[in-house]
């Protein structure tokens, strides 16, 4: 059976601490592609300053390693909003026979029982999470056994967190502060010839 890797987020853009944590899951779970997903509009959180979605989605198709990335416009197609269960689905649909790994941060997996359609998540994929705080790793764990309660399974890694944000690229590049620590050098070039984030 074939594992997948699904990884979505607005991308905001696409920087290292995204492709830290994907190379780092992709190591652990034997996976040898991640699926980036680039989001329309996400329903969970605000979105200032989005770049438009064509933009998002080049700059996913330009994070390296490449090799290791695969990328689908597959949410930029769908109207409104972007609903995880909707993908899953539609991921078991085109890749019938594979084993689904959700990709999330910290602040997703423990908010994740309120997203939409919970059951339908946890029937389709593993959830797959990774700290973003000294305390993390314990919070993670205690928020994986209440899941299994309602069918969940969990994979809860201790990755390394690199303290790097796509608000923070955003900020840098309005106040003309260097981004090449905190995206691939292709994503960097692409921000500056498309004028992006200046506003």
């Amino acid at each position: 059976m074939q594992k997948i890797a699904v990884y979505g987020g607005t991308f905001n853009p696409i920087h290292n601490g995204h492709i830290h944590v994907a190379k780092q899951f992709a190591r652990l779970l034997g996976v040898e592609h991640v699926l980036l997903i680039p989001t329309m509009v996400p329903p969970h959180k605000e979105a200032p300053d989005l770049a438009p979605a064509d933009d998002r989605l080049a700059m996913c198709r330009l994070a390296e390693p490449q090799t290791l990335f695969q990328v689908s416009d597959l949410e930029l197609r769908r109207e409104g909003p972007s609903y995880t269960a909707d993908t899953l689905k539609e991921l078991k649909q085109l890749y019938p026979n594979s084993e689904l790994y959700l990709l999330m941060g910290e602040d997703m997996f423990l908010t994740v029982q309120n997203w939409w359609h919970p059951e339908v998540l946890y029937a389709l994929s593993t959830l797959c999470a990774a700290p973003r705080s000294a305390s993390g790793t314990k919070n993670l764990m205690e928020h994986a056994k209440l899941l299994e309660r309602s069918g969940a399974r969990s994979y809860i890694a201790d990755i390394e967190y690199l303290p790097v944000s796509s608000t923070m690229v955003r900020s840098a590049v309005k106040h003309g502060q260097r981004i090449s620590e905190l995206v691939p050098s292709p994503v960097e070039r692409y921000i500056y010839e498309h004028h992006l984030y200046l506003e």
